[in-house]
């Protein structure tokens, strides 16, 4: 990718360029495979980046100010 860091929205915006491009079929080979490499890179970026999120959200504070743990299992709140 580039060297400057990009937004995860922008990431996913070109990742669904790449997707639709290849879906076509027109690509010429070589093209085709360049698009893909960058379409993983792309996918690897955005795959971090929620992996991230999901860890800064796993401790939450609920709404008395309290840290709460939270697991994505169940999908609610349980004081730790």
């Amino acid at each position: 990718m580039g060297k400057e860091p990009i937004r995860f929205e922008e990431a996913m915006l070109n990742l669904e360029e790449v997707v639709q491009k290849l879906e076509t079929g027109d690509v010429p080979l070589e093209d085709a495979i360049t698009l893909y490499k960058k379409g993983m890179e792309l996918s690897a970026y955005c795959h971090g980046k929620l992996q991230d999120a999901e860890k800064q959200l796993i401790s939450i504070i609920d709404k008395d100010g309290n840290k709460a743990e939270f697991d994505p299992a169940k999908g609610s709140e349980s004081n730790a």
